[in-house]
């Protein structure tokens, strides 16, 4: 029976993806563009002329062990360092010991995993032994280096951007990982290439999903008498659960899919805006989030050439806040289509923001006296709503009266489009202004 432990020695309990982590750039898996031959980071390495850097990109795509291999191929002393396990006392320690070494003549590569998780204060602590070369910078992170990291220290960094590992990279990994002894090269493992193909799929990118799943799906395999492992399309099906969508709601990706979902709409596209609002809420965001979302795209890009449009995403709203997840993704699906497929007009955008410039930027000017209100005698007597015409009384409804200050009569903000509904309100708004041009203040009539 002793064939039938599936490993041997102290690595018994080490999972799969520690067993079969690459200790050289040939076995590593993907980031080609970045570790081909002849590509930069690649000399860099093999060279040992590493600079400070910064490793970005999404979980299990190879931050850490790209770090582990530079750290094989260095001649400078390596130091590895957690963020989520580090404070500002370990920080003080590890830079006392590297400006120690370069007093030597010595240089340290201090390697930081999930660097930005610390604050920017933190962050502050490196940056003058990054700039007088006591330490060699790596950091690794899965956020946004703009947003997360200390723009002084990141100006001293090279940012790499590892991307997602694809599934033809996924598929060559798992086929390695049968075949090496670290993995399971020294067991006899019955797995069909549709069963991989499921697996590289459902890692979305993940190399660590990749071999956990691996992992389990063989451990949980039919194990006969001879101590082969069959898996079977029941064995996977169990192993494999729900995907972990890629997302972190306070995070860059958080705003990539709203913005993906917003041009969507914008460009059109029922098609993509659904599958952006499905992934999104699969994700787990918080469905009140999206529809405050949709009402503002209700107001900015269909505005007054579809007015029902605010109307229904306003709605959309309020049963999102009424019967919650999963029964309002309908609503919200069925407001996405809609404005997906409504007429476009940005003038109540383009209006406002043209309206907010002069608000910001010109001189702070009082309001005409005539359209101020006079409650008081003493408003009267400082001529407070002299000379204001009350349009309902005028014969055409319209009152030649300028309700702008001086530095702005005749300024335009707003531009019809003439999509949908706001062609009537383009050619109510010229015909306003044609009779604004040929009736002078002084000569309209009132009503009977």
């Amino acid at each position: 029976m002793e064939q039938l432990s599936m490993f041997d020695g102290q690595n018994a309990f080490m999972p799969l993806a520690s067993r079969v982590r690459p200790e050289t750039l040939e076995d590593f898996a993907g980031q080609t563009h970045l570790l081909g031959k002849g590509k930069i980071l690649r000399n860099l390495i093999e060279k040992d002329q590493i600079t400070s850097m910064i490793f970005w990109g999404p979980p299990g795509v190879g931050k850490t062990t790209l770090a582990r291999i530079i750290a094989g191929k260095t001649h400078a002393s390596f130091i590895d360092f957690s963020a989520v396990t580090s404070g500002i006392k370990e920080i003080r320690g590890v830079m006392e010991r590297a400006e120690e070494n370069r007093r030597m003549g010595g240089r340290t590569i201090l390697f930081v995993d999930e660097i930005h998780r610390f604050n920017k204060a933190q962050q502050d602590a490196f940056l003058p032994y990054v700039e007088k070369g006591s330490i060699i910078l790596i950091g690794a992170t899965t956020e946004n280096p703009s947003f997360e990291i200390n723009s002084a220290l990141l100006s001293r960094c090279r940012v790499f951007v590892l991307k997602a590992l694809t599934r033809e990279d996924l598929l060559s990994l798992l086929k390695r990982v049968l075949e090496i002894p670290a993995g399971f090269g020294g067991q006899t493992i019955r797995i069909e290439p549709h069963h991989l193909e499921t697996i590289a799929a459902f890692a979305n990118g993940d190399a660590r999903t990749a071999l956990n799943t691996l992992e389990m799906v063989i451990l949980n395999g039919d194990l006969d008498r001879s101590g082969a492992v069959t898996v079977t399309d029941e064995s996977l099906k169990q192993c494999i659960s729900r995907k972990s969508l890629l997302y972190d709601k306070n995070g860059e990706e958080h705003y990539n899919l709203i913005s993906a979902l917003h041009k969507s709409m914008r460009n059109s596209d029922p098609d993509a805006a659904v599958y952006w609002l499905a992934r999104m809420l699969e994700a787990g965001e918080d469905p009140l989030y999206i529809a405050r979302r949709l009402i503002r795209f209700a107001s900015e890009d269909v505005g007054l050439s579809d007015s029902h449009a605010l109307t229904l995403a306003v709605s959309a709203y309020q049963a999102c806040h009424l019967i919650g997840m999963p029964e309002c993704s309908l609503s919200l699906t069925q407001t996405v289509i809609y404005l997906s497929l409504a007429p476009r007009s940005n003038s109540c955008y383009t209006a406002y923001e043209s309206a907010k410039r002069d608000a910001r930027d010109k001189m702070t000017e009082p309001v005409p006296l005539q359209i101020r209100n006079a409650p008081t005698g003493l408003m009267k007597e400082l001529h407070y709503g002299e000379n204001y015409q009350y349009a309902h009384d005028l014969k055409d409804r319209i009152a030649a009266m300028d309700c702008l200050p001086d530095s702005l009569k005749g300024r335009r903000y707003y531009h019809p489009v003439r999509q949908g509904a706001e062609s009537a309100l383009a050619d109510r708004l010229d015909a306003v202004i044609r009779w604004r041009n040929e009736h002078p203040a002084d000569n309209q009539e009132e009503t009977d």
